[in-house]
């Protein structure tokens, strides 16, 4: 837990320990591969994925205001060549202003 953390503070210093732990119980398995542990802005199918699950169904933004901010995200993040999943969701939900809503 402390490594996704320690990631996520590299991008936000005051990283809620309560909300990555829900986010990493929220991805469980897909952490466990080290391919889909990470997120590659540079496919559009995984992209769209992240818009449709995250933002979507668990944010519940969608349409542009989804699509823009996981592209903002993107372009955060683009000095880090192994974006962590974990990470990229908290800035999308940091983002949207949803960081609350999933200690709820």
């Amino acid at each position: 837990m402390s490594d996704y953390l320690a990631d996520v503070q590299k991008y936000d210093k005051g990283a809620d320990e309560a909300v990555v732990t829900k986010i990493v119980k929220h991805l469980g398995i897909a952490l466990r591969n080290k391919d889909s542990s990470l997120v590659a802005c540079s496919d559009t199918k995984e992209l769209d994925r992240v818009v449709e699950k995250w933002c979507g169904k668990k944010l519940g933004v969608t349409g542009d205001a989804a699509e823009d901010v996981v592209a903002k995200v993107c372009e955060t993040m683009k000095g880090d060549r192994s974006k962590s999943r974990v990470t990229f969701y908290y800035l999308v939900a940091k983002e949207l202003g949803k960081l609350g809503d999933l200690i709820k």
